[in-house]
């Protein structure tokens, strides 16, 4: 069962600033990322490595759907991994959510599941099949990928997403903005010669933007 309007709240009255709480709210109620994150993984239970985790709130969203044996999230960004730990530790939450100050580069301590949402194009072309080569070397035999992006594929969407891209950039919400909007090509060329069944589908949520899930597993889903 997928948390309600009331766990929503509960998760996000765990943060202490106020513009994180209504980002939360807002995320949760309208993104359907995390549902469809949650069915992804639903039966399969082992941690989660959540690569470019930001506050970590996948972590709490699926832990109150009770899908998780565990949740380790990175991220780069020092203070948004500060206040995910505050959340954490303050939630009582602290030893079932770990969130670590790294990048995709570093090695973890751990195989189960992987998540990569709305990572992937703000890496150079060049980078993207060693973070898809990364996620692998996480990924247990009966774990899931769980990667959304952006794919290149000349729709209305797609052009859409560049100019919503090019203003994020320009007011410095991600620094560098986005860096290469793969095609679904380039990400099964990069996964399918691991053995690994790749399948996608639109995620455009109530957004006029590209995105789409992707899920693969070495095992059928």
């Amino acid at each position: 069962m997928l948390p309600d309007a009331r766990t929503r709240r509960l998760i996000a009255s765990r943060f202490t600033r106020p513009g994180d709480r209504y980002y939360i709210l807002g995320k949760l109620a309208s993104d359907p990322v995390y549902g469809a994150t949650a069915r992804a993984i639903a039966g399969r239970r082992m941690p989660l490595l959540d690569i470019g985790c930001g506050l970590g709130i996948l972590g709490h969203y699926l832990h109150a759907c009770d899908v998780l044996d565990g949740y380790r999230g990175l991220d780069s960004d020092e203070a948004k991994i500060a206040r995910g730990r505050i959340a954490a530790r303050d939630a009582d939450l602290g030893h079932q959510l770990e969130l670590h100050e790294d990048d995709a580069t570093t090695p973890q301590p751990m195989r189960g599941h992987v998540a990569l949402l709305d990572v992937l194009h703000y890496l150079p072309r060049e980078r993207q099949p060693d973070l898809l080569r990364y996620a692998l070397d996480h990924l247990a035999d009966d774990g899931v990928l769980v990667l959304r992006t952006v794919l290149r594929d000349g729709s209305w969407r797609f052009r859409a997403t560049v100019w919503e891209e090019r203003f994020i950039k320009a007011v410095g919400w991600i620094p560098g903005g986005a860096q290469h909007f793969p095609c679904a090509e380039e990400i099964r060329q990069a996964l399918e010669p691991h053995g690994i069944t790749v399948a996608f589908q639109p995620m455009y949520g109530r957004t006029p933007y590209n995105s789409w899930l992707m899920t693969a597993s070495k095992k059928p889903m």
